[in-house]
């Protein structure tokens, strides 16, 4: 009798051994079957983990030998019951099988996949494949059908052909699969302040597992104070961390004003005093590297020129909005600044005006395009060639004035500085009369260089080199075009000639010029000359001057007030050679303020740069520029161009705001806001600043941001309002908001201050003036807060006029009479809501007006309707008020009792 185990492992011992006690243990009252499991001896020759199960009964021995265990074993199984069969018919098999793909490699699969795709294999050799005999008898035996029990057999357990197929294409060890260690077998769990990590599977073994992504498990937002959750609690003095926590924090105020405690440092610093102090210190950021006059009067001529090529339009959602035209471009800067100016920032626009400004060389139209392209970079290269002679003169002449009598030592150095013409002179002076011819024909064309450089190879192989100054040999090796070292000849001590390098000593800016004069041909494009120089600076560091900043090559090792980061920013002009050079590059890779002074916090000239070459003349971007479709609001139609949202822009124009603010220039600062792109962040923006420098907000300084900036009057008379509170005006603070058109803010400031004090001064009339003049506009609370003084002024003010009335003559006529029932019905709604309408304990202002207002309400009208309030709780009321009412009440009723009888 055969019997069947599927003892495979599938990828460790301990599923082994579990699968192995599924599949072989026996259930209650079921005894296992008598006999062994035969096994194929090549079954582990391999060192697989696939162990091949083979049908006992193929070899005659083992059936004879079995013959009489299958006689007791087919007794003991017919007393089974039922219930037992089933329980031990469908043995329990591995959930993955390993079989073979389309592409011939190893893959686990499901039994149940597996059989479907062999479905047309098994059904073609059904009727020819023998029925185990095996399978027969254990058919007979539990009393199933013979074709069925084979149909199981073959769909859950292996044919001995298929597992010996299976193990010789299986010999190849497969490689394990192994999880990441963010991919666990079972579920985990997120930890607290931890990530989480997406589960991924994958398709088969040829194909990995990328590593997961990483998902941050909470996002936390800022909350404005106004919706924070403890607004108005920050008196709680039970909680000392919420009271107190946003007065002992660093904190920035007006005009780059910094609060701190202790010492300011840097996380890597050590300091001697300690920040557990109450004395809060006052500093000023340093957001400049100048003066602060030489800087107000610099930014001040960038600004008002600015300003003078910028109108002031309203978007469509009518807020203020700087739109520079096209006519703020690099040349229209430099007219700001005479010839004679040397400055930096003269310089930076003149190079801005050489490279990117357009001109017209006036081209027949018969002209190619390609002729218009080879003219147009001929004459930009033309151009930055007369800029950078003109940028080292300073250098060429102090170089000059240091200069020895050697007159190639003189003519090299005008060299350096392009001075063709001095240098020939300097030659003929000296009587070099062939020199002068050669410096006369620089560049030169390619024939030549070429025998300039023969010439070189013959002094040195002759060693003649020796004999010749290094002035004389440098200046050769620069009219042949070459910036490498010039190697001199190579002899006995006596002959022996030193290298020459044309370089050395050269500052960036005439290293560059000797590739774009000599080094590079003649008709040599500026990107050309560019990549060569750089890659030079990258490759030779040593030897090729990098583009180091302005002021580092000026200080000469000075002490900067600044710590600057390594690598050391490129030379804000080079950055502009570089944005022509290189398509590619943005202006959020050279706008660097680091690149233009010392200070990380001057945004000035980037600022500067970035309208004219983004915003104006459109030559290139920050990199965080929006892209979209036609379809989208910020399309320009007439323009074709989309104007997407760059965040980098508007903090430009904050930072640089903030700079202005500091020093005093606040409508520079609102100008230099209103270029944010964002309509609500621009309106907030401006509002912000208007805030901090309303105590500066004088007629001259409101009127000039009235004026030329356009700004509303709304947001300058809020400003205006706030800095009144804070000083303690607060009747000139409504009238503020009240000229505004901020009713509820108006509305909000007379309930809580000035409504309280008019009631303790029996001032009715002022007291319904504050909110007459806003009942017919929109305000949040109006009748449970403003209406309801009115309506007590009102009452306080009719009562006392029926009063008299009533005293004066013998009684009220039908209209007073109607009037009075009114009264008598509103007020005691009017008393119910006004322990809500001064509801705060701590203003003593409001206990008192409280008391006042109940207290006068009843005593009126106790005069002439003393039961009208007989079902209302007088809270608030000062006694004798009570006791008033009490007396008049039971008067009243007395008095009814009598006419009634």
């Amino acid at each position: 009798m055969a019997r069947f185990s599927a003892l495979a492992s599938d990828s460790s011992d301990d599923e082994y051994a579990s699968y192995a006690s599924q599949a072989v243990r026996p259930t209650n009252n079921v005894k296992k079957p008598v006999g062994e499991v035969s096994e194929s001896s090549n079954s582990h020759s391999d060192g697989d983990d696939a162990n091949a199960v083979l049908v006992d009964g193929q070899e005659d021995e083992e059936v004879e030998e079995e013959e009489e265990e299958d006689e007791d074993e087919s007794e003991r199984s017919s007393e089974m019951d039922e219930n037992e069969l089933v329980l031990y018919g469908p043995k329990r098999t591995r959930d993955h099988a390993l079989a073979e793909d389309w592409d011939a490699e190893g893959r686990y699969s499901h039994p149940r996949h597996r059989s479907h795709s062999s479905t047309s294999s098994e059904s073609e050799t059904e009727g020819q494949r023998p029925v185990d005999s095996g399978a027969t008898s254990w058919a007979q035996t539990v009393g199933m059908d013979v074709q069925k029990m084979h149909v199981m057999q073959t769909s859950l357990f292996r044919m001995p052909e298929e597992a010996a197929t299976l193990q010789a294409m299986n010999r190849p060890t497969l490689p394990r699969f192994r999880l990441t260690p963010g991919v666990t077998r079972k579920h985990s769990r997120d930890s607290l302040g931890e990530g989480r990590l997406d589960s991924q599977e994958r398709a088969s073994f040829a194909h990995d597992i990328e590593p997961p992504v990483y998902r941050p498990s909470r996002k936390y937002a800022r909350v404005e104070i106004s919706d924070s959750a403890v607004a108005g609690c920050e008196d709680a003095l039970v909680d000392a961390g919420l009271a107190l926590g946003r007065s002992f924090r660093v904190g920035w105020g007006p005009s780059g004003t910094i609060a701190h405690l202790g010492q300011l440092c840097s996380p890597s610093s050590q300091v001697q005093s300690s920040a557990n102090s109450s004395v809060v210190t006052l500093a000023s950021a340093p957001f400049f590297s100048s003066a602060r006059d030489e800087a107000s009067g610099r930014l001040s001529r960038l600004l008002q020129h600015h300003l003078s090529k910028t109108p002031i339009v309203k978007d469509e959602y009518g807020v203020p909005f700087a739109d520079p035209s096209s006519e703020l471009c690099f040349s229209s800067f430099t007219t700001i600044y005479p010839q004679t100016d040397a400055s930096y920032e003269a310089s930076l626009f003149r190079l801005g005006h050489a490279l990117f400004d357009p001109f017209d060389l006036h081209f027949a139209p018969e002209i190619t395009v390609d002729v218009r392209n080879r003219m147009h970079s001929l004459r930009r290269k033309a151009t930055l060639s007369a800029w950078l002679e003109e940028a080292v003169t300073s250098s060429v002449n102090a170089d000059l004035n240091q200069a020895t009598g050697d007159p190639g030592s003189l003519i090299f150095t005008l060299l350096t500085g392009h001075q063709i013409e001095k240098a020939c002179e300097i030659a003929l002076d000296w009587g070099l009369v062939k020199l002068a011819t050669l410096i006369s024909q620089a560049p030169g064309d390619f024939e030549f260089r070429e025998d300039l450089r023969e010439q070189l190879q013959i002094w040195r192989e002759q060693r003649i080199d020796v004999h010749i100054n290094e002035n004389t040999r440098k200046l050769y090796a620069t009219l042949a075009g070459s910036t490498d070292i010039l190697e001199g000849s190579r002899a006995s001590s006596f002959e022996r000639c030193s290298d020459v390098d044309p370089l050395k000593g050269l500052d960036w800016k005439r290293t560059f010029g000797m590739y774009l004069w000599f080094g590079e041909p003649m008709d040599a494009p500026i990107s050309q000359v560019y990549e060569a120089y750089h890659r030079a600076s990258q490759e030779l560091p040593s030897r090729v001057a990098s583009p180091l900043p302005h002021y580092l090559e000026c200080r000469q090792g000075a002490s900067l007030p600044f710590h600057l980061p390594r690598p050391v920013p490129s030379d804000a002009l080079f950055s502009l050679i570089r944005l022509h050079a290189e398509p590619a590059c943005s202006l959020s890779q050279i706008l660097n303020p680091l690149s233009f002074s010392p200070s990380p916090c001057d945004y000035s000239l980037p600022w500067h740069l970035y309208i004219v070459l983004s915003r104006c003349m459109r030559v290139r971007d920050l990199s965080d520029r929006g892209s979209g479709e036609r379809r989208s609001p910020d399309y320009d139609e007439e323009t074709g161009r989309y104007e997407g949202h760059s965040p980098s822009a508007d903090l430009l124009a904050s930072c640089y705001a903030y700079q202005l603010e500091q020093l005093g220039m606040l409508q520079e600062a609102v100008f230099v806001l209103l270029h944010i792109e964002g309509s609500a962040g621009r309106e907030k923006a401006v509002k912000d600043l208007l805030r901090r420098s309303a105590d500066k907000l004088d007629d001259w300084m409101t009127s000039g941001i009235l004026g030329s900036l356009k700004i509303p009057l709304t947001w300058v008379n809020e400003a205006k309002a706030l800095y009144a509170i804070y000083k303690g005006d607060i009747f000139e603070a409504y009238q503020l908001y009240m000229a505004s058109g901020l009713h509820q803010a108006a509305h909000d400031l007379a309930v809580a201050q000035l409504a309280p004090e008019a009631v303790i001064q029996h001032d009715f009339e002022f007291l319904t003036s504050l909110f007459e003049r806003m009942s017919s506009q929109t305000v949040d609370g109006w009748y449970l807060k403003g209406k309801a003084y009115m309506d007590y002024a009102h009452a306080m003010i009719r009562l006392r006029e029926l009063h008299a009335s009533l005293s004066d003559t013998d009684g009220l006529d039908a209209a007073e009479e109607q009037e009075l029932e009114c009264l008598a019905r509103s007020i005691p709604k009017l008393i119910g809501i006004l322990p809500e309408l001064l509801p705060s304990p701590s203003d003593p202002r409001h206990m008192v007006a409280l008391s006042e207002m109940i207290s006068g309400l009843t005593a009126n009208l106790d005069q002439m309707k003393p039961l009208a309030l007989s079902q209302v709780r007088l809270t608030g009321a000062d006694e004798e008020t009570r006791l008033h009412h009490i007396q008049a009440s039971a008067l009243e009723r007395l008095m009814r009792s009598i006419q009634v009888a």
